[in-house]
């Protein structure tokens, strides 16, 4: 059976192995390039399944290096992982094409379901299934994680896009809150529950000029979107 395989980039060799030793344990055929410029030329001739990437690197910084690679391959699923923890931090990270950000320190387990769930998103089952959500004025598509309103087009982060496809799975009904946090966070906690509301106070700021819907919080059982 082929292995999936993962590009790697990062400059700090003691995390590199830890993070290598533990995807290659896991199963996964990993590419490890020690700098960006390094991790451009792997890509190009390696086309991984998908794309792991410290930011502050030598050469060629995580931000870069996304960005070329989004003109040559818009689908290829990529995770940043940083130090960075400031929000425009992260924001940057998904405007320059990322589809996750982890924030160091992080666990290997955290960092493989995060990948283990985009390779299904992306991968050619996902692929497959994927289709767009039209609800009235509005389009949420999946893959190019973009929301359409009448008031425009507006980029998500991954957590946002799954949040919403959820909400529009379970429309009209009661999405749990402790099973949302579970799919999406892989645990349910007081820290993630915070997350999950920001979250969700911002996706009711991008529908706001949509007068019939709306997403209603059910405190301590969950959320409901009407539509």
């Amino acid at each position: 059976m082929k292995k999936t395989k993962v590009l790697y980039a990062e400059d700090e060799p003691f995390l590199a192995r830890i993070v290598l030793d533990g995807l290659t344990s896991s199963g996964y055929e990993v590419k490890l390039a020690a700098d960006g410029a390094q991790a451009w030329k792997q890509f190009l001739a390696e086309k991984p399944d998908i794309c792991v990437f410290d930011i502050m690197m030598p050469e060629k910084d995580g931000y870069t290096l996304a960005a070329e690679i989004r003109k040559s391959d818009p689908n290829v699923p990529i995770i940043f992982l940083s130090a960075k923890a400031l929000t425009e931090d992260v924001v940057m990270g998904f405007k320059k094409g990322g589809n996750d950000y982890l924030k160091k320190p992080f666990s290997i387990d955290e960092l493989l379901v995060r990948m283990e769930s985009l390779l299904v998103r992306f991968g050619p089952a996902g692929k497959e299934e994927n289709k767009k959500y039209r609800f009235r004025n509005c389009e949420l598509d999946p893959i190019a994680q973009k929301l359409k309103t009448s008031a425009g087009e507006y980029s998500l982060s991954y957590k946002e896009t799954v949040l919403l496809e959820l909400l529009l799975r379970n429309r009209n009904n009661i999405l749990g809150r402790e099973d949302a946090l579970v799919q999406i966070w892989g645990e349910d906690s007081f820290y993630n529950g915070r997350s999950m509301d920001v979250f969700m106070a911002h996706l009711r700021k991008l529908l706001k000029s949509e007068a019939e819907i709306q997403i209603i919080s059910l405190r301590g059982v969950g959320y409901k979107l009407i539509c």
